[in-house]
């Protein structure tokens, strides 16, 4: 099973993965890092959209795992 990992330590609070996936991402609103929101994938496009995220992310905050 894929799982999203989110390392808050290294988000910049840049928010891509909120604008390509807002149903497994948002942002604290303390200080704009990412929580998630759904840390398994329910559904290949939810996959697709999380691979998408973790690519995006300027810091590398964002990882998948088996």
């Amino acid at each position: 099973m894929t799982r999203i990992v989110a390392n808050p330590d290294r988000c910049v609070g840049a928010g891509q993965c909120v604008l390509t996936n807002p149903d497994a991402f948002d942002q604290s609103e303390e200080d704009g890092t990412v929580v998630v929101l759904q840390d398994t994938p329910a559904d290949d496009e939810a996959l697709k959209r999380a691979r998408v995220a973790v690519g995006l992310c300027p810091s590398r905050a964002l990882s998948l795992t088996e």
